[in-house]
């Protein structure tokens, strides 16, 4: 991935290179518009940085693309891991800079719902109340919520305890039909104890495939570009060290 180029206006239908690293999969995808051309995931929750460049060479390739037909990086900043965010953030930076390409990073939460908006668009279902939750890897979850048309957001990202998770929802969304996707999908069903008729989307972590359409999404909304800003909904955990111990006055 070294191959430099020089960027122009982006085109109707931009290639773009996407990759998510902060979830719980490794994730990348090519794609042109809205065709996928080429994708890789594994589930990979630490070290996504072993496997990161290899992968993209590995889609490039399966594309048959070079660094220099790249439009559009676009990156998951979060929230998950905060060393999977930082590497793929710095990945997607450098290949940016690179290849002169447009940089737009997209959180987890709107790479699960674009990915459900091109599932809902080829068989044509329609959807309810859509949560999105996404696996934080200590005792709270990161959720979303977004109404129906599962592209306007009800409430902010927050990282939120699962008993608090049904105060997060409201009172309107009680008894009412709901989604709930992403990789803490089960775990955020089961905290809602049947207070909301919860019907479980499989499989639908956050993935390259969904940066790709978020990104994509982004780009016809927001044609110029914008500051790429990784998401933390809670401060890294850090074990400071301990103080020293004032020394003995040395006696003579």
């Amino acid at each position: 991935m070294t191959e430099s180029g020089t960027s122009t206006a982006l085109s109707d239908v931009p290639t773009l290179l996407a990759l998510e690293t902060a979830g719980s999969r490794c994730s990348a995808a090519v794609a042109r518009g809205d065709c996928i051309l080429a994708t890789a995931s594994q589930t990979q929750r630490h070290a996504h940085g072993e496997v990161l460049m290899s992968m993209l060479d590995r889609v490039m390739a399966e594309a048959g693309l070079s660094p220099r037909q790249l439009d559009i990086i676009a990156a998951a900043i979060g929230p998950g891991g905060f060393t999977g965010i930082r590497v793929g953030l710095a990945a997607a930076q450098g290949i940016a800079l690179a290849t002169g390409a447009r940089l737009i990073g997209v959180t987890g939460f709107a790479a699960v719902v674009q990915a459900l908006r091109r599932a809902a668009s080829a068989d044509g279902t329609t959807g309810a109340h859509l949560l999105v939750a996404l696996d934080s890897r200590r005792d709270d979850l990161y959720v979303q919520l977004f109404a129906p048309d599962m592209r306007t957001p009800l409430a902010p990202p927050r990282a939120v305890l699962h008993d608090a998770l049904s105060d997060y929802l409201g009172a309107a969304c009680r008894g009412a039909p709901m989604l709930v996707a992403g990789d803490a999908a089960e775990t955020a069903a089961a905290a809602l104890h049947g207070r909301v008729r919860a019907e479980i989307v499989p499989a639908s972590a956050p993935d390259g495939v969904g940066v790709a359409a978020a990104a994509l999404d982004a780009a016809r909304s927001a044609p110029a570009a914008e500051p790429v800003r990784p998401l933390y909904l809670r401060p890294p955990d850090v074990t400071l060290p301990k103080p020293r111990g004032i020394a003995a006055p040395i006696r003579s």
